[in-house]
């Protein structure tokens, strides 16, 4: 009898997931056109797909990453593939003022923001932990920090224009491995604080909706050259992969939205005129 009474809980579990997934919002290219995004990282590999596709898609464009000289090639690019509007703002984000200034510039350029789309960081090598803390210390700042920086930074906007945030992880932030510790630890980092603020914001009836977007093995160059001669496996094509990113942020997608949310408000008490609000930037 209990074996029974827990194949029909789990037949019935893949039958409401099934039902939720086919009844989920699809992707509708068409609310693209002209949405205002901000997207880090995108001088080269995932980034740079990721402004090629938002500029097909007619959406109007700031991008970011450290090198100005080549995010002026790719915006020239992005104009040419039809972006309503197409600018760049080279940055470090190992700077906390340079996280601010990206999104209050983004903001003003585009008379507020649809999209947050974070998708930089910087690189670590791929071998065995040396003992470097500094070296982990200053990841964390570029690759997870400067992510709850800019979310602070442009939450208010966001929820003026029923906005997103698209958050791009990695498996390394799910599953532990050698070879990458302080890049796994950035990852399980964002995964932790973003999946944490889904649920707060949930609570709050907030506007914005998070998309948490964990990837594995991408074949762009950097990614390729690092793993050379530890892993043989195929990797995924980074345009695909940013499509994909795209089409998740644009419908909003998430297992069981509304069944989650419901959980985490009947598990926890806020009660807004009690409990203290988050800090949300000027």
């Amino acid at each position: 009898i209990n074996l029974y009474a827990k194949l029909l809980l789990l037949g019935s579990i893949c039958v409401a997931f099934v039902a939720v997934r086919w009844s989920a919002p699809s992707f509708n290219k068409e609310s693209l056109k002209g949405a205002r995004v901000l997207v880090t990282g995108a001088s080269t590999g995932i980034g740079e797909q990721l402004a090629y596709h938002y500029a097909r898609l007619g959406a109007q464009l700031v991008i970011m990453a450290r090198r100005g000289n080549v995010l002026e090639q790719v915006v020239s690019k992005c104009l040419e593939m039809g972006a309503q509007r197409a600018l760049f703002i080279p940055a470090d984000m190992a700077s906390p003022s340079d996280a601010e200034s990206v999104v209050q510039y983004a903001i003003e350029q585009l008379w507020g923001l649809d999209y947050l789309v974070l998708n930089h960081i910087r690189p670590s090598p791929y071998r065995m932990w040396n003992g470097d803390v500094e070296h982990t210390r200053w990841l964390l700042e570029v690759n997870f920090l400067s992510y709850a920086q800019m979310t602070q930074k442009a939450l208010p906007t966001l929820e003026k224009s029923n906005g997103s945030i698209v958050v791009v992880s990695s498996l390394l932030g799910k599953m532990c491995g050698p070879f990458a510790l302080p890049y796994a630890a950035t990852k399980f980092a964002l995964n932790g604080f973003f999946g944490g603020l889904q649920h707060e914001l949930a609570m709050q009836k907030s506007n914005v909706f998070i998309t948490i977007c964990i990837l594995g093995l991408i074949d762009t160059d950097s990614a390729m050259e690092k793993i050379k001669g530890y892993i043989n496996m195929t990797a995924y094509p980074a345009l695909e992969a940013a499509w994909h990113i795209i089409e998740a942020g644009a419908s909003r997608q998430d297992w069981f939205p509304y069944f989650r949310d419901q959980a985490i408000q009947n598990s926890y008490t806020y009660n807004p005129q009690v409990n203290k609000e988050p800090v949300t930037g000027s």
